[in-house]
């Protein structure tokens, strides 16, 4: 794919990956087509985004909302005239135990706080992607879907809901790759290990420390080491339908 004058959309936009994502992606020439829920932080990475002279427009959107979806998409194809990839990058977290003993089962992990993430992470990036998918097919443009795993795929510790989401979003990447590659659209997970974020330079140097000796590289990943690979992933037109990990090497 080339990249100027191609139009992609990126749910979680507004801060941390997806801005980085964004701004990348303008500096190589891409339309911009910015999804969140946080109207204010999506103005923000806009207008970073204008100033590197392409187009950017923002989208306030509840990715669980299947009528929100379907309208969102909708409407930058009506903004745009084409739609060229989707990053699926939107998602929360709400760590826990599955059950917390201490001289008995003295909590457990609520449904709400199961499905709420299940919501965000996993049927977020499912409407996403169909409705990006059925533009691109009525489109009849080649076009490339990007859904942001994690390497806590593989399980991890107070994680239940957030590894069982993000383990399905790659499985979905691989489905939808095979699936759609008969209309031209690839489809890849990306899954980073761990970032270095706003939450991350708030833990305690001790944690921090402990973390960063986990990791083989000796240090936590940058956010520009995952927008560059969704740029590769996006300009590489046989990549498909795999998940790729970039995690300095650790394992949980």
């Amino acid at each position: 794919m080339d990249l100027k004058q191609s139009v992609i959309a990126i749910t979680g936009a507004g801060r941390g990956l997806g801005q980085m994502m964004a701004i990348t992606l303008a500096h190589a020439g891409a339309e911009l087509a910015l999804l969140d829920r946080d109207e204010s932080s999506l103005e923000e990475t806009k207008q970073q985004c204008n100033m590197l002279g392409v187009k950017a427009l923002c989208y306030c959107v509840d990715v669980t909302s299947e009528e929100e979806v379907e309208r969102v998409f909708n409407d930058i194809v009506d903004d745009f005239g084409q739609l060229d990839g989707l990053i699926n990058n939107a998602g929360i977290l709400r760590d826990g135990l599955l059950v917390k003993v201490k001289d008995g089962v003295v909590s457990k992990m609520s449904l709400e706080q199961f499905n709420s993430v299940i919501n965000v992470n996993l049927t977020g990036t499912f409407l996403c992607g169909r409705e990006a998918a059925c533009q691109m097919v009525k489109l009849q443009r080649p076009g490339v879907i990007i859904n942001i795993s994690s390497v806590a795929r593989a399980g991890n510790i107070g994680q239940t809901n957030y590894a069982a989401s993000k383990a399905a979003v790659a499985t979905l990447s691989a489905t939808w790759g095979k699936e759609l590659a008969r209309y031209g659209i690839r489809s890849v997970a990306i899954a980073p290990g761990v970032i270095e974020t706003e939450m991350t330079r708030q833990m305690k140097p001790e944690a921090k420390q402990r973390l960063e000796q986990a990791i083989p590289l000796r240090r936590l990943g940058l956010a520009n080491e995952i927008a560059s690979t969704v740029q590769f992933v996006l300009e590489n037109d046989y990549v498909n339908a795999r998940t790729i990990e970039i995690d300095g090497g650790i394992s949980f």
